[in-house]
């Protein structure tokens, strides 16, 4: 099913929303939260939240693209049970995925920084558009769906190592490019 006719579902209130939504953005929307949790009942719990948010959301709301919206909800879902949960000390993946990320974007905490932050995303936004198709996918891939490094090798046919060094290679491009923005770093 299309995704403006799930929508229409969603705007008709009809339960088959819920359905066409798991059929076609299931697999999705858990990959999403395993990666991230690294537990299938927590990934599937935040994917049902998931569901619910959407079914609450539309309307008013209606997306544009419905598979992007229900990863964005997915994954600030499972982030925030991640960190609810990491205070227990439970997850060690996402704090890695964190970690790599740390010495390249800074984090906003005042209002100043509130509006740097918009203009870091047009910085970043510009800068994955300079990359190179396959590398745009992979820098997406590892630190927007958090993909493990093991998996992305594995997928590409090369050695975990080389894919870790080609991520760090990427950061230390993309640090080199906010730098060059003027972020210091």
């Amino acid at each position: 099913m299309e995704d403006l006719e799930i929508i229409d579902l969603y705007l008709q209130r009809s339960e088959m929303a819920i359905s066409e939504t798991a059929k076609k953005y299931g697999t999705f929307c858990h990959r999403i939260a395993k990666n991230i949790l690294q537990i299938d009942a927590d990934a599937e719990e935040c994917v049902n939240d998931t569901y619910l948010q959407a079914w609450r959301s539309i309307p008013p709301q209606q997306p544009q693209r419905l598979g992007a919206w229900l990863g964005k909800i997915v994954r600030n879902i499972a982030i925030n049970l991640w960190t609810k949960n990491h205070r227990q000390k439970r997850y060690a993946g996402m704090e890695e995925l964190l970690d790599e990320l740390e010495d390249c974007i800074p984090s906003p905490r005042t209002v100043e920084q509130e509006l740097e932050g918009q203009e870091l995303t047009e910085v970043l936004n510009a800068w994955l558009a300079s990359l190179a198709h396959e590398d745009r996918i992979l820098f997406v891939r590892r630190y927007w769906l958090g993909a493990a490094v093991k998996t992305l090798a594995a997928e590409y046919g090369i050695a975990p190592e080389k894919m870790a060094k080609r991520m760090y290679g990427l950061r230390k491009n993309l640090k080199a490019a906010l730098e060059k923005e003027g972020y210091s770093l």
